[in-house]
């Protein structure tokens, strides 16, 4: 069981609010030129905050064509990639592939499946931070919220409406881009901030091995005095 609690959504949202991206910082490539600035951008990073969004299911059985949007951020700028794009899924699978840039975010496990299954991509250095709170004591799916909350002390506010919107549509609403962009700059803050946070943190109490019990001794059994032959 976690040793310790991570802040609830309503101790969340009492924090100030997510410093997000201004929209000038938030890129959506679709011409050449613009794929090809946002390559040598991602390539440059050391670390890239990394999710991934789908159109949802509605319907028991229907098949998942997902994702339709995987979005990196560095603390400074994001690129939403739209899979309906073939230059978007050769360069989601190169920054994938590249060992030397640090994708980290929340509850991967799901995101892996899926992109693996869609693109055949061999994913290098792909960390979810999920991994790393839980060696700190906390559950196993502490999630961006609770991480901000913990790590940044602000409120990551996050709509439901939003979340469950057709993400395979061609052009982007303006909450749409925001909130993909926050998913993955949060994680990318996180990871900034996590050297000076884990600094800072206590270190968790050992667990002693649960005392093993003893087996109780055999019941005496009363025996009457020998008899002469």
């Amino acid at each position: 069981m976690p040793r310790r609690k991570a802040p609830t959504k309503d101790e969340s949202a009492l924090l100030p609010p997510f410093a997000a991206l201004p929209d000038s910082a938030i890129h959506i490539p679709r011409t050449e030129a613009e794929f090809e600035q946002a390559r040598h951008a991602m390539l440059d990073a050391r670390v890239l905050g990394f999710d991934t969004e789908s159109k949802p299911l509605f319907q028991a059985g229907a098949k998942d064509t997902g994702p339709h949007l995987v979005q990196f951020a560095s603390t400074t700028q994001a690129w939403l990639l739209q899979m309906r794009h073939p230059r978007a899924l050769a360069l989601t699978r190169e920054i994938l592939e590249a060992s030397h840039i640090v994708k980290a975010g929340f509850g991967l496990d799901n995101d892996r499946h899926q992109l693996q299954g869609r693109l055949q991509v061999v994913m290098q250095n792909v960390l979810d931070l999920d991994r790393v709170f839980k060696r700190h004591g906390f559950g196993s799916s502490t999630g961006v919220r609770a991480a901000v909350a913990l790590v940044l002390g602000q409120s990551l506010r996050k709509s439901k409406k939003v979340t469950t919107s057709n993400w395979s549509v061609e052009r982007l609403g303006d909450s749409q881009r925001r909130y993909a962009a926050n998913d993955a700059h949060a994680p990318a803050m996180v990871y900034a901030h996590l050297p000076q946070w884990e600094a800072l943190q206590p270190p968790l109490p050992v667990q002693r091995p649960p005392r093993r019990r003893q087996p109780a001794p055999a019941a005496r059994q009363d025996v009457g005095p020998a008899l002469d032959p």
